[in-house]
């Protein structure tokens, strides 16, 4: 297959783990265009990545030469740029979340649906091994039929994360731990435990932090198979622990812990998969983790595009956590179970 040509809009803190990603697949795809409005920010980027600068935006959508975009800007400018992108006939890889509501997440799907265009959402959590591997076994019947399913979200920010402008704003970011941090985490709970039925959450800010959306979130949660479970996030614990999915079933229990996987089945087997220490990002520094599940994210990408089929995280799968996010956030306003929206 011939070399992908790409341009990245966005050039802050999401790009490091792209542009280290592209540089290990540069057999299969070049980055022709790199793009910030901001000078001084091309120019630190041009410092650590061998990619042909953009000075402006017309100059990206408007190269016939670039069949496809990833999209790194703040969460509340993606839908416009997406739209420009489909547009222009681009593939769209957008880093999570789709958008800052539901409402303007649906209209990205939409608008890449009429385009025919393939949209891609960036929740690398789906590629780490061991999340692979418990799918695998899900799959298979190997745990039996789910019976629960719980994700623990143990995250640390300090204040000066959220003192940067815009963070953990509606206006920018569209919400708090839920949607910034959590959703890569609940995103992988859904694809392993299924759509989620009903949540009755508690939903609060610590005082630990000044923002202005939820640092805390417990919740209990029906999925549409029948089997519960349980869902805390938060960034107000200190030092910050890796993220934490228990699944039991009527013949096994699996624990993925980080990049960790321990199954243990009622017939004696184990399943073991150690961690490699890199899951990261869960403390002071949210970018201190490897590419390796964004390489394999966006390696899968590419390969949807050379097939003509869909990525394996398509804008329609995010819309599902979404929803949840959604649902966790209105039950703990009005202090009462929601159902969770469908597709």
């Amino acid at each position: 297959m011939p070399r992908h040509r790409l341009g990245i809009i966005g050039l802050g803190m999401a790009v490091t783990p792209h542009a280290k990603s592209l540089l290990d697949l540069k057999d299969r795809a070049e980055v022709i265009h790199a793009f910030a409005p901001s000078e001084a920010r091309r120019r630190v980027f041009a410092e650590k990545f061998p990619f042909s600068l953009a000075d402006n935006l017309d100059a990206v959508f408007s190269d016939k030469n670039v069949d496809a975009v990833l999209l790194l800007t703040p969460p509340n400018t993606h839908l416009d740029l997406v739209r420009r992108a489909a547009e222009a006939g681009k593939h769209i890889l957008l880093e999570k979340p789709l958008e800052i509501t539901t409402e303007r997440s649906l209209e990205i799907v939409r608008v890449c649906r009429a385009a025919g265009v393939t949209l891609g959402i960036v929740l690398q959590h789906r590629f780490r091994p061991a999340a692979a591997k418990l799918r695998e076994l899900l799959a298979a019947g190997e745990l039996g039929r789910v019976l629960g399913a719980s994700a623990g979200i143990k995250l640390w920010r300090p204040q000066a994360y959220y003192d940067q402008p815009g963070r953990g704003t509606k206006a920018r970011d569209g919400g708090g731990v839920l949607l910034t941090q959590g959703i890569h985490t609940l995103d992988l709970l859904l694809s392993l435990a299924g759509p989620a039925a009903e949540v009755m959450s508690y939903v609060t800010t610590t005082p630990v932090h000044r923002m202005e959306t939820e640092d805390f979130v417990c919740a209990a949660i029906r999925y549409r198979s029948g089997a519960f479970g349980t869902i805390e996030a938060t960034t107000a614990a200190f030092p910050g622990y890796p993220e934490r999915i228990e699944i039991f079933g009527e013949k096994g229990h699996a624990t993925l812990q980080g990049t960790a996987l321990n199954v243990a089945l009622m017939d004696g087997r184990k399943v073991e998969m150690a961690s490699d220490d890199s899951a990261g990002g869960t403390g002071a520094d949210p970018m201190a983790f490897p590419h390796d599940y964004h390489r394999a994210l966006l390696a899968d990408f590419l390969d949807a595009l050379d097939s003509g089929s869909e990525p394996r995280v398509t804008g329609a799968e995010a819309l599902r956590v979404h929803f949840l996010i959604d649902a966790l956030l209105e039950s703990g306003g009005a202090s009462k179970p929601v159902a969770v929206r469908q597709l």
